[in-house]
Formats: C-alpha cells, structure tokens, sequence
C-alpha cells in the first residue's frame, strides 16, 4: 500500500493563519484529505475523532475535560460537529487562553459554518479543502479520460484506492445515508433519482421545477436538496455574472459536481474508455476545469470572485475570474482540435462587463498552444493559475 502524503496548495495559507489565529477550522467533503492534511502541518498537536463513539460521549458528557486534554499542545478534534456544543466552550477557552491551538475538521457545512460563525466570531480561521488539484494530485502521465473518471480524491491520487470501489462505498455511505437522514428523506430511490438528474445536467442552469417535475416532487423540496447537497460539498453552485449592466443578465446560476469521478459513477459511466464516447464528456471536462478555478481559491484562503457569463441573446463565457478589480475570462473545450470559433465570445467579452478584461483564455484539450497572443490557448495540463 502507498502511504506517500501528497502536499497540499493550502498547506501554506494555514500556517500563515495559524499564527493569527487560536482555531483552525477545515471544511470539506469526506475523504478530501483534511485530517491528514492538518496532521502534516501540526505533527506536535493530539489528534482527537468524533467519530470514535467512546471519544464522541466523553466530549458530550464532559467537554471542558475533553477540551483541556493536552493543555500545554495543541489538538485536532475531527468531525467536530458530531458535538457542536464543543465550539461554545471552545470560545471560553481560547478566550482566556489566546495561546492555546485547536484545528478543527468538519465535512457537515450545514452545520459547522453556521456553529462556528455564531460561536468562534473573529476567533477561527475558516477553510475549504475540496479533492486535489491536478498538479497537487500528479496526474502528468494519465490520460483526459483518466483523470475524469478516477478524479482526484487523494485515496485514488495516491494509489490507496481505486475508482470502481472508492465511488459506490462513497455515494452508499455518505450521500444515500448521511446526506439523506440529515433531510429526513424516506423514498431512497427517489432522492436517487435527483441526485442522477443533476449529474445529467452538469454545466446547466438550475430550474428546480422542471427537475421537480421528473423527480415528482415540488420546486420547494427541489431546492433544498440542492441546498444540502451544496452544503455538503456534493455540488457547486456557480453564480452568474450580473452587475451594473444595462444587458439582459441570466441570473440563474449553474451547477456542478465537487468531483468528476462522482458524477462519472452517478451517471452509470463505468471506465475510461467509456467516458471517452460519452454524450457528457465536454459536460465533464468542463467541470474540472471549473473546480480546478474554485480550488485555486479556496487554497488561498478566498472565497468567491467565480462566475459565468451569458445573456439573453445566448452569449456565454464559460468561467470569469475577479481579482482586484480585473477579469480573467476562460473558455473550456473538450476538444483536441482548435478551432478559431472558440474566440468568438472573448472576442467580445470586453464589451459586455463592467471591469477591464486583463487575461483570456482558452483550455482544450489539444497539444497546440499559443500563450504569446491576446487570447492564449492551453492543453488543460499547463492551466495552472498563479498566485
């Protein structure tokens, strides 16, 4: 077994904000690597699991004992809100003590944020750690094909794990059973249903009626499940872009799954070659490219600043990027073959944002590229955003 640890892109914003803050707060899904990630950084602190049960009563019982456990080191408690009390105690504690260190890991965001903003404000650092980056994933010598089905847990990027058993033990676990007792779901197969819908329609807009419909639940059910499965790092939402502008916007936003090689499953997609013929491939590809935009800010410790861009006359550009008042503007294709049609839309994209457009971008699949021109063409291997 290949017990080699992977290093992480957010590896350095934490140790920058742990010397500011007394509480480290990781969120993510399930098996993205968060306890080992925190492991790594802090070898010294005592690690603590909530999903032990003997462990999880003693917190529950008496948390202050718990909690003043190792007071002269610091502590990893794991899947902390399995006893979200611990943070209201956490709060005295580090109150009276800003030297003490506490690194929390959660995969419930439903949960944890909101616990964490109502009981540690101004007092924790607040993270999102999501599946692997390519690059953090070395996924050099696997094929397009590869990489979206296996996709980039670190359990398959390390070679514990393999696809066609990590992903049916997840959904089974987590999303059939986790996520649908958090909702209280009685009909498995219908929530089933949902969930396969959604996988089907990665990269579309969201209309919670017309998958209420196939689903045969009503708009209202459909949106919270959607909710709770973005809370729980199933799915990305993907905003529109619409600020002051006098063009009609779409306003609707987009969604997507945390993880190709989920979808892949969900969709019944059973190997690489597969996935190759696919009617989804442009869908999935274009996912990843989208999540890999997301990880690169959620490891610098920035949330939002992600959008699309279409209109009412069917214009589209499929990822902008905001920084310091500026546009990255990219469009995704999953084909190997360049064709000048790709510019089209960022040709244009100057005219129909409010902020100047500093970069464009196309991510293909193809080996032709060109970084030297006003639009730069790149094989989604050496797309890589820089700090």
């Amino acid at each position: 077994m290949n017990n080699i640890y992977l290093h992480r892109d957010m590896e350095e914003v934490i140790k920058e904000a742990s010397q500011y803050f007394s509480v480290i707060s990781v969120t993510g899904p399930r098996q993205s690597g968060k306890s080992t990630m925190l492991l790594h950084l802090f070898p010294d602190y005592e690690y603590y699991s909530l999903k032990n049960l003997n462990m999880r009563e003693f917190a529950e019982n008496d948390p202050i004992a718990f909690l003043n456990q190792n007071k002269d080191e610091g502590i990893i408690i794991d899947e902390v809100q399995k006893v979200p009390i611990l943070l209201e105690y956490i709060q005295g504690i580090v109150d009276k003590n800003p030297n003490r260190k506490i690194a929390l890991t959660g995969s419930s965001n439903f949960e944890m944020l909101h616990n964490i903003s109502e009981s540690l404000p101004g007092r924790a650092g607040v993270f999102e750690l999501l599946p692997m980056t390519q690059y953090e994933g070395k996924q050099e010598r696997k094929s397009i094909d590869e990489i979206l089905f296996n996709s980039l847990y670190p359990a398959i990027c390390a070679g514990k794990n393999v696809a066609k058993f990590f992903y049916p033990s997840y959904a089974k676990t987590y999303i059939e059973k986790d996520v649908r007792d958090y909702l209280h779901i009685q009909n498995q197969m219908q929530f089933m249903k949902f969930i396969k819908i959604c996988a089907s329609r990665i990269g579309s807009l969201f209309n919670a009626t017309e998958i209420g419909n196939e689903v045969g639940v009503d708009s209202k059910t459909i949106t919270r499940w959607l909710s709770v499965l973005q809370a729980s790092y199933v799915i990305t939402l993907l905003p529109p872009y619409y600020e002051n502008t006098t063009k009609r916007l779409v306003k609707t936003p987009k969604f997507y799954f945390n993880d190709t090689g989920l979808a892949c499953y969900l969709l019944d997609i059973e190997t690489p070659k597969q996935l190759m013929r696919d009617k989804m491939r442009g869908a999935i590809f274009e996912n990843m490219i989208v999540m890999e935009v997301l990880k690169h800010r959620y490891n610098q410790g920035k949330e939002g600043g992600v959008f699309f861009y279409r209109d009412s006359n069917q214009n589209e550009v499929d990822i902008l990027i905001k920084e310091a008042g500026e546009f990255i503007a990219i469009e995704v294709k999953s084909s190997e073959t360049y064709n000048k049609t790709f510019e089209k839309s960022l040709k244009k994209i100057d005219s129909w944002v409010n902020c100047p457009v500093k970069k464009k971008m196309i991510v293909y699949t193809g080996d032709f590229e060109n970084y030297e021109s006003e639009i730069q063409l790149l094989n989604y291997r050496n797309f890589k955003l820089k700090d």
